[in-house]
């Protein structure tokens, strides 16, 4: 591996979960309580932010989701794409559980509990919008917390660095087609071309743009690039936070009418993680993966990338829309469910390794 991927790679193993990723369950329901109150005493200006729209993007979501996805794209070193062959086995499962398996089985999920299970509990008028919602958080897997969770189980620094760089580059061309189809499958009809301006503003641009300024900072060193990540982190974190209160703003009529729904989109994005993440980490097992690449091939399989989703939800839905609501949710129970499947995954450990001392 290059120089400049194993510097990369060990930056982005060695930081641990700080206080707001830790917390961010804590974070997400103080927003929802900031959000529904400002929405009630201060509708107007929510409203009038909700109608600065271009071409049916939401100008202030947009910038905010570019200072969300632009600091974690920097991180991004496509340079690790030369080393896929190094893990070959752990990245071709990752990628059939991230791009096969994960959107289709969430999908599912979606079918049998919005429109089965709960589909007398839930507002039918947004039932199709729940499931477009859940579809959108699957469709694409998560490029920063990824780096932490690989870290908390002693993962191999070079295979997530390759694989989230894979990822990202998959993204590109897959995303727009899954959703497009998952929601065809759903019988929900939405535009083409305001489906792909989501690509082109959310993934596109923001990877061209980070990428770029990615080269003129390590030109300067690395240190350069470093210490412009640590500047903008509290500006990426503070503008997750901004966009969940102005969107429980606009959904907070709906959540206090109806406070379980949370809890009800809960149940699949749940049960799509602990499948998507158990499924991986056996067929890594399966093809006697060594343990320090099949636990962040279990997180990345399992993981979801929320910011994607809560914009291209907004542009597609709207603010208020069930889908919107649907993403946020996977916000939500991120943290903590993720931290059970580490806890999962290096409790197992001995049990994994089991058939390779055998042998």
């Amino acid at each position: 591996m290059s120089a400049q991927c194993e510097i990369t790679a060990k930056k982005a193993a060695g930081n641990p979960m700080g206080v707001f990723e830790r917390y961010l369950t804590l974070w997400v329901f103080l927003c929802i309580v900031a959000g529904i109150a400002l929405g009630h005493f201060f509708a107007a200006p929510f409203h009038f932010i909700g109608g600065l729209e271009v071409a049916q993007v939401n100008l202030p979501v947009a910038v905010l989701i570019w200072l969300m996805i632009i600091p974690m794209l920097l991180k991004i070193d496509f340079a690790a794409l030369s080393h896929v062959k190094e893990h070959w086995k752990g990245i071709g499962v990752t990628l059939f559980i991230n791009w096969a398996v994960k959107p289709f089985s969430m999908a599912l999920l979606a079918w049998i509990f919005i429109r089965g299970v709960f589909a007398d509990a839930l507002p039918v008028a947004q039932h199709d919008s729940y499931v477009a919602g859940l579809i959108l958080l699957a469709a694409a897997p998560c490029t920063a917390m990824v780096f932490v969770w690989s870290h908390l189980t002693r993962g191999e620094p070079n295979f997530t660095l390759t694989q989230v760089a894979l990822n990202d580059t998959i993204m590109v061309f897959a995303f727009a087609p899954i959703v497009a189809l998952l929601l065809g499958l759903s019988s929900i009809v939405v535009p083409w071309s305001t489906l792909l301006l989501s690509v082109l503003l959310y993934i596109v641009i923001p990877v061209i743009l980070a990428q770029w300024w990615r080269r003129r900072m390590l030109a300067r060193g690395q240190a350069a690039l470093d210490g412009l990540l640590k500047r903008l982190q509290p500006l990426s974190l503070g503008a997750l936070l901004a966009t969940l209160v102005l969107l429980f703003g606009f959904q907070g009529q709906q959540i206090l009418a109806q406070p379980l729904v949370i809890a009800m989109l809960a149940v699949p994005i749940l049960i799509q993680v602990y499948f998507n993440s158990g499924l991986a980490y056996l067929l890594n097992r399966q093809f006697k993966v060594a343990h320090s690449v099949a636990g962040p091939s279990a997180l990345i399989g399992a993981s979801n990338f929320f910011e994607l989703a809560v914009a291209a939800a907004i542009a597609l839905f709207g603010f208020n829309s069930g889908a919107a609501l649907a993403t946020v949710v996977g916000v939500l129970i991120e943290v903590p469910v993720m931290l059970s499947v580490v806890k999962i995954v290096n409790a197992s450990k001995d049990w994994y390794e089991r058939p390779q001392r055998i042998q």
